[in-house]
């Protein structure tokens, strides 16, 4: 199988996860800089662990829904009407809820805990956060794409 062949065959998969790194890196980078400045005004390692979550959190899921919607967006239309297919569009906004709240779940779990771990044993805080999220980053691309596989989001 070249490459070609791969590509067409896992495209959305590949497609799906180019926007999740793309939305994660720039939430990765919002929340070391928070962090790291919260560090300064306030002690409580929870609390600087928790709210750095909240900050990526809000950086990473509208970019990721922007990006999602520009990339499918053809995907639910109506060819002969050109209009909305909104059943389409409802099953797969469930499809999404359904992989993703178990995703983020074990992602927040394991990136406030991590993070929340190396600020108590002084790591610098935006390494702390850094490594939080690169380790929770890779127990959530295995969930998140074992998830969406299991909903079927992109059956054929």
């Amino acid at each position: 199988m070249n490459l070609f062949n791969f590509f067409n065959k896992h495209k959305n998969y590949i497609l799906f996860n180019k926007n999740l790194i793309i939305s994660g890196i720039f939430a990765f980078f919002a929340g070391a800089l928070f962090t790291q400045l919260y560090s300064e005004y306030d002690q409580n390692n929870f609390r600087n662990s928790f709210i750095t979550l909240i900050i990526e959190y809000g950086v990473y899921i509208p970019l990721f829904i922007t990006l999602y919607y520009l990339e499918n967006k053809n995907k639910y239309l109506d060819n002969l009407t050109n209009k909305r297919n909104y059943t389409l569009i409802k099953k797969d906004i469930i499809k999404l809820l359904t992989a993703f709240s178990i995703s983020e779940v074990v992602f927040s779990i394991s990136k406030i805990a991590i993070h929340y771990q190396l600020l108590q044993i002084s790591v610098e805080p935006y390494k702390a956060s850094m490594v939080g999220s690169i380790c929770a980053w890779i127990i959530f691309f295995v969930v998140i794409n074992y998830s969406i596989k299991t909903v079927k989001l992109f059956k054929k």
